[in-house]
């Protein structure tokens, strides 16, 4: 997941005051998946370097 379409959801989140429910990881609607905030916020920083 790319940082820049990830933190689209943050942002549309807290704009429209809507709970994520799903989440889409790909382009086919198989790519839908239940939303998981813990794994969301992990895949985001998954590519940071340590210091």
């Amino acid at each position: 997941m790319g940082t820049a379409k990830g933190g689209v959801v943050i942002g549309l989140q807290r704009e429209l005051n809507v709970p994520i429910k799903f989440i889409g990881v790909g382009e086919q609607i198989n790519d839908l998946q239940v939303f998981d905030s813990e794994k969301f916020v992990e895949a985001l920083f998954e590519d940071e370097v340590e210091m």
